[in-house]
């Protein structure tokens, strides 16, 4: 349905702009004919206006159309790397096994570095379709009362294992939070894969030392997820623009592999949640910070 849909907004252009070129030969004709009237005249100035209004909106959707196209080649290479390096890897690994005789402890260690590999394998797969699903219309069916604080604590302490990291590398606090106070309705699985992608985007970020530190606090009626980071940072301009489908910075995205989509699902799981998110840096090489922002559940 995306691709017909984008097949017609293309067509629609190429008419516009056919169109248009109609309009301008029409126009030209006229004025040389009627240059002496004034109604002519009166059309003439609304259809250029009119011509320029819609070469505006011409220009606007070819620069958009490239943009788009770079973001998905970006993200065609990306995801290309993250699947064709642990194949590659376990590939290895298996010949190895099979065409010598190796240790006990080295078969062992391949086996833990092919399990890993297997971990990056469905990790990019299960980012690209929850990226698709996210494209979805909004469910509610499995939604139900969540504690933040307790779901919070889980992802810190699976990231924690995942990537081996001390409690100094990975800290996290509630602000006097009690568990009737942290309460949220919603999807626990989605705002896990929220939280999850925020952690190991501040880990990966993080290419000189992990120091992330989480937060959970209220503000008003709202519950905050603070992850902070001393990471590459954000260049001011791309604060925004880092939730996009595909959209990586660009001289970070040179140094750190990623799909582009993990920041795309964290804004489309906050939206359907009926909450919020922002990224805040004081430029590259300085850190970042994500908040999260979702409404309270208040018990009846």
């Amino acid at each position: 349905m995306r691709i017909i849909s984008r097949s017609k907004t293309i067509a629609f252009f190429i008419v516009l702009g056919s169109l248009l070129v109609a309009v301008a030969i029409a126009l030209n004709i006229t004025w040389i004919l009627h240059w002496r009237g004034v109604i002519p005249l009166v059309l003439g100035i609304i259809l250029f206006a009119l011509i320029i209004a819609g070469m505006i909106l011409n220009t606007i959707f070819l620069v958009r159309e490239i943009r788009r196209n770079e973001q998905q080649d970006s993200f065609l290479n990306a995801v290309t790397h993250e699947l064709r390096t642990p194949i590659a890897s376990l590939r290895l690994h298996i010949e190895t096994l099979q065409s010598r005789d190796v240790s006990e402890d080295k078969r062992q260690d391949f086996y833990r570095l092919m399990h890993q590999d297997t971990d990056r394998l469905m990790s990019t797969v299960d980012q690209v379709l929850r990226a698709a699903e996210a494209a979805q219309k909004a469910r509610k069916q499995h939604w139900a009362q969540v504690d933040l604080i307790a779901l919070v604590d889980e992802c810190v302490g699976a990231a924690r294992q995942r990537h081996r990291l001390s409690l100094d590398q990975l800290s996290s606090v509630s602000h006097g939070l009690r568990p009737l106070e942290s309460t949220v309705m919603g999807d626990a699985d989605e705002l896990r894969t929220a939280i999850t992608n925020l952690l190991d985007n501040a880990v990966k970020y993080s290419p000189e030392g992990v120091r992330v530190a989480v937060e959970v606090l209220a503000q008003g009626d709202d519950l905050l997820i603070r992850v902070s980071d001393q990471g590459v940072g954000i260049p001011h301009t791309d604060l925004k623009r880092i939730f996009k489908r595909f959209y990586r910075v660009g001289r970070i995205r040179t140094r750190v592999k990623g799909t582009g989509l993990g920041l795309f699902i964290v804004r489309t799981v906050l939206r359907r949640h009926r909450g919020s998110v922002i990224a805040e840096s004081a430029g590259e090489g300085k850190g970042t910070t994500i908040t999260l922002r979702l409404p309270r559940h208040s018990p009846s």
